[in-house]
């Protein structure tokens, strides 16, 4: 009687013939059986995975493309060619490739991620545009000042620029709440007329 040992992946009997179990297992797994893909996963997945886990360094990335490595195997058992080489090394093939790809993949969404970067640095000099941009805005805002009474004026500088509340500036000028109310209420509606502005 013929005593069989495992080895690597290989069936190997007593009378030196060797058999491929991988092999045999992908021709089944071709076939749509199920008990011989949960055989292959079982047997080769630890291997697979430490492959993967080399190649990636991060766990949950190399959980992924474990998953992705299985399905492909499920999927395209039919293409395996026994005659071209073992079973474990195509079963290993594909999972190095699929690692390696995870790897450029990785690397290509980083690079976007820098050129980005990059854009959004020369973006940086726009500050200065809008910066400029702000200044003008603010002589006009500063003309147009000029052209209120100096009431209003008082009222919406301390307001807008000191940074004090209508109750504040009526205790600042010694004037009633509701006359200073009344001064910035005229004061906005006179600016936003000398600057053009339409509500």
């Amino acid at each position: 009687m013929l005593v069989e040992m495992v080895i690597d992946g290989m069936d190997v009997p007593e009378d030196g013939t060797a058999r491929d179990a991988v092999a045999d297992l992908l021709g089944r797994i071709a076939d749509g059986d199920q008990i011989a893909f949960a055989e292959l996963y079982d047997s080769l997945s630890s291997r697979v995975f430490g492959l993967i886990l080399r190649v990636l360094v991060n766990r949950s990335q190399s959980e992924e493309v474990l998953q992705e490595v299985f399905l492909e195997i499920w999927q395209s058992a039919d293409r395996f060619a026994p005659n071209k080489g073992q079973g474990r090394s195509w079963v290993m093939t594909i999972a190095h490739r699929r690692a390696v790809d995870r790897v450029r993949a990785s690397q290509s969404s980083a690079d976007r991620d820098v050129r980005a970067g990059l854009k959004d640095i020369g973006v940086a000099h726009d500050s200065v545009a809008e910066q400029v941009e702000l200044g003008i805005e603010g002589e006009k805002v500063v003309e147009a000042l000029s052209g209120l009474s100096e009431p209003q004026r008082e009222a919406i500088v301390l307001a807008y620029y000191g940074g004090y509340s209508q109750n504040e500036i009526a205790v600042l000028v010694g004037a009633p709440l509701g006359t200073v109310k009344t001064r910035m209420r005229d004061g906005l509606i006179r600016l936003r007329s000398l600057m053009g502005v339409t509500a």
